[in-house]
């Protein structure tokens, strides 16, 4: 019922039922999912640069914050390097990774900003320590990559939020407290549809569960057949992006679907889709993702504020999800375990 999608430019919303969104979401042999204890006041965190180089302003400011929740601090040596427009050399970002993801008394790895680099370093990323004592991992945008690399070869759930480079002006009090009880809390977490959000108006009725995969929209397309790309079988795929322009969006999305990609979720839930601009008289974002979405036969759900824009959420991923387009909400389960 849901294969009605030919009117979804013109702005359309597809309702299908509860029954065919639930065939859908059934699993087949969905990967295991790894999770780290709850970070704790005490814990010992350490922020590394696997991308572009932070701002010391901005990064004393993330800083204050993960402090005030009782955590102990540690900066990466490269944290502030820089090398071209990347934070080090591979070999000085890589190693700065690979130490913290395998320091045993390291409870979480936040990133401090993102920008480029991750996929340069990423195919040698040492996740033994994680696989022996899974821990916290937070970032996004270019941290995509490492998410997707910790989930293919270990299972580690992961959070998609805010970085150490914070800014007040996007990120505020909302932005830190989402944070902090994604990654110190057992609570799941519950993401609701918000009307202002370039993707609000991208819907398809339905419920599908599943994991939720994904990140940035343009990581994982220039990540298909890499090691870092999950696989979505009967997933919940997450995306959001910025800077990129509708046609853009349009000729990632396509190439998710030559290669199957699309054809394979239990459902799609779109984040924030910012600062996307087109020519005059041509499709916007939103126009874009129901041309490219609306015939999948699965649920789809956009205006969550997750990812480049205001507000910004923290979500784990590769934890089980739940979407209910109706209900404009995304319920994954905890992220973390009791210690």
């Amino acid at each position: 019922m849901l294969r009605m999608g030919a009117a979804a430019a013109g702005g359309a919303v597809l309702v299908g039922t509860a029954e065919a969104a639930s065939a859908q979401a059934a699993p087949s042999g969905t990967k295991r999912a790894l999770r780290a204890p709850a970070l704790a006041p005490g814990d010992r965190v350490r922020v590394v640069s696997p991308g572009s180089t932070p701002d010391p302003t901005n990064m004393a400011r993330g800083i204050e914050i993960l402090r005030s929740w009782g955590l102990q601090v540690e900066l990466g040596t490269h944290v502030f390097a820089k090398y071209g427009y990347l934070a080090g050399t591979d070999a000085q970002r890589l190693a700065d990774l690979n130490a913290a993801l395998n320091d045993p008394g390291i409870r979480a790895v936040f990133a401090a900003r993102g920008g480029y680099g991750t996929q340069r370093i990423v195919d040698r990323i040492d996740v033994s320590g994680v696989r022996r004592d899974p821990r916290v991992v937070v970032g996004f945008s270019d941290i995509t990559s490492i998410h997707g690399k910790l989930w293919r070869e270990t299972g580690l759930v992961t959070f998609y939020g805010p970085m150490v480079n914070w800014s007040d002006d996007r990120t505020g009090p909302d932005s830190a407290e989402a944070l902090r009880r994604a990654v110190m809390t057992t609570a799941p977490v519950t993401i609701t549809r918000d009307p202002a959000e370039t993707a609000a108006p991208v819907l398809v009725l339905g419920r599908a569960s599943g994991p939720l995969l994904g990140g940035c929209l343009t990581l994982l397309s220039t990540s298909l057949g890499a090691g870092d790309i999950p696989k979505f079988d009967d997933a919940i795929l997450f995306f959001e992006d910025v800077d990129e322009a509708p046609y853009s969006i349009d000729m990632m999305l396509t190439e998710l679907r030559r290669v199957g990609v699309l054809s394979r979720v239990a459902g799609v839930v779109i984040g924030q889709i910012t600062n996307s601009v087109g020519e005059p008289g041509e499709w916007d974002a939103a126009a874009v993702l129901k041309d490219r979405l609306y015939d999948l036969g699965v649920p789809v759900l956009g205006g969550l504020r997750l990812g480049h824009g205001n507000g910004q959420l923290t979500v784990p991923l590769g934890a089980r999800a739940t979407m209910d387009a109706a209900a404009g909400t995304l319920t994954v389960e905890p992220g973390v375990r009791p210690r």
